[in-house]
């Protein structure tokens, strides 16, 4: 029991330093499986591929694009390739509109229509 409870405040600490930050640059490693139609895609490449963004947050070097319908919310991340270089995307998280996980590939598919 006191090994749970020491080890809360690092958990809570860990939960809130990740809600509103963008993820580091390269943090997708492999996640970005059935996704290649956005990788490497400037913002304005995404625009023409989704439409408006929903949300548009710059936060250092990284830029976030959210894009969301109905089904799902797809958020992807910017962050340049070398220094000084254009933002592409270089990773990318989906959720449904309650929060909950869910696949990647088949939230895209889902804005795509």
């Amino acid at each position: 029991m006191k090994r749970i409870l020491a080890a809360l405040p690092v958990l809570l600490l860990g939960a809130c330093a990740t809600g509103g930050s963008l993820p580091p640059p390269g943090a997708g490693g492999t996640g970005m499986a059935g996704l290649e139609r956005i990788t490497g895609l400037n913002a304005a490449g995404l625009v023409r591929m989704l439409g408006t963004p929903s949300a548009d947050v710059q936060e250092g070097r990284g830029r976030k694009l959210q894009f969301a319908n109905r089904i799902c919310v797809l958020d992807t991340y910017l962050y340049p390739r070398a220094r000084g270089g254009e933002q592409v995307v270089t990773y990318a998280d989906a959720r449904t509109r309650d929060g909950r996980p869910v696949d990647k590939p088949s939230c895209l598919g889902a804005l795509l229509r």
